[in-house]
């Protein structure tokens, strides 16, 4: 168990609480207890300890509202599309792994809720959120909608000299960059625009690729590199050079190289490799945004976001961190693809735990997928039309009075 900083006595009496919660929920005639519930997935370490007369966390105290998203009224989650729908045992497995990232008080004794309670059944894991959170729509009033897409860490093939098609290197972080960067966080240094660089000479090149896969290892932010030798190398953001991201679907559609519902990541990537040279070039060139990278051994996992934590396939989102923070749960809900070949909806609880250049505004997320090709196929096709919401921690009485 990682450790949480601050009192939790009051939170762990908040598990036999629950159970007697839960229990009572779930009564009929004749005597009931948690051991008539279906089997938890993990068996506990010890069994729950006798019911306790604190306070269970349904009462309606919460933390504060954030001023981004405290503009509309709570709800609750019986009014979410999808709710019952939803594996609340694997969305609570995601956020024991995940939630130590959120430092607020209020989603830190949330966090040592879950790992006290570990992994549980659908029934406990659903009641758990329930119990725990309140709801709120994020936008100005609640009806807001947005657009969620999708991205993925790609694996692609490389080589450690230039031989064609591989002409495009993978560059290090330049000396002479700002030392302000959007991916670090800081402030916006625009620096020599994606044609420039391309124009210059890399004397150290980390690897060469197809440059159709560097665009998309760029716009993805990391990937895997496989060589002919059997190495496989991850390739990790290290740096951008502080020009904002420009989409090439819309002006590929206006100029007819695709059709208006194929716009997708593979179709992008298709032309662009059928093309490859200077009508690709070109094409990517309408993108300033330029991506630098560092190699690292790739030891099977999941790539970690800018939020530090590894992210789980289907449960993180890249967001806005102007407009969000970094730790907090949301619930999706996207639907009306606009591209051919996709999913109808998406409809989840999932963890805000990564940026992109791409990734602004309020209604706006987006969501990993995973590694590999299979990954990258699905995420080309999302670009759904988005409702999200917050999830709001009820806070221990005692803990709210601190």
């Amino acid at each position: 168990m990682i450790p949480v900083r601050g009192p939790l006595s009051s939170t762990r009496s908040w598990i036999p609480a629950f159970a007697a919660v839960l229990v009572a929920g779930c009564a009929s005639a004749g005597p009931q207890t948690i051991a008539s519930l279906p089997p938890p997935r993990v068996a506990m370490a010890e069994p729950p300890p006798a019911p306790s007369p604190a306070v269970p966390p349904t009462a309606d105290i919460a933390a504060p509202a954030p001023s981004n998203g405290g503009r509309a009224q709570l709800i609750g989650f019986a009014a979410l599309a999808g709710w019952d729908q939803e594996d609340h045992a694997a969305a609570l497995d995601m956020f024991r792994a995940s939630c130590s990232v959120n430092r607020d008080p209020a989603w830190r004794e949330a966090c040592q809720r879950a790992r006290d309670l570990g992994p549980q059944d659908e029934v406990i894991a659903k009641a758990f959120w329930e119990a725990s959170f309140r709801l709120r729509p994020v936008g100005t009033d609640g009806a807001d909608e947005g657009l969620l897409t999708a991205y993925f860490a790609p694996e692609y093939p490389a080589r450690a000299a230039r031989e064609y098609p591989f002409t495009a290197a993978v560059r290090p972080k330049p000396a002479d960059l700002p030392a302000q960067d959007v991916g670090a966080g800081g402030a916006n240094v625009p620096w020599r625009d994606r044609a420039t660089i391309e124009r210059e000479r890399e004397r150290q090149p980390l690897a060469w690729m197809k440059p159709e896969d560097l665009f998309f290892l760029q716009i993805q932010g990391s990937g895997v590199l496989d060589f002919p030798d059997g190495r496989r190398l991850r390739a990790v953001y290290s740096a951008n050079n502080g020009l904002p991201f420009a989409g090439i679907a819309t002006p590929m559609r206006q100029q007819g190289l695709l059709a208006a519902d194929n716009t997708s990541g593979e179709a992008i990537r298709g032309w662009l490799a059928d093309h490859r040279g200077p009508d690709a070039q070109a094409i990517m060139r309408l993108n300033p945004r330029y991506v630098f990278f560092t190699l690292q051994p790739y030891d099977g996992q999941e790539p970690a976001g800018a939020a530090g934590v590894v992210l789980t396939p289907g449960r993180a989102l890249a967001v806005d961190p102007t407009k969000h923070d970094y730790g907090v749960l949301y619930w999706i809900d996207g639907e009306a693809p606009s591209l051919t070949g996709a999913y109808p909806s998406y409809r989840r609880l999932a963890m805000a735990l990564d940026t992109g250049g791409a990734i602004k505004g309020e209604v706006r997320a987006d969501l990993y997928l995973g590694t590999g090709a299979g990954a990258g196929a699905e995420a080309g096709r999302v670009k759904h039309k988005l409702k999200l919401y917050r999830l709001q921690p009820v806070m221990d009485p005692a803990l709210a009075a601190r």
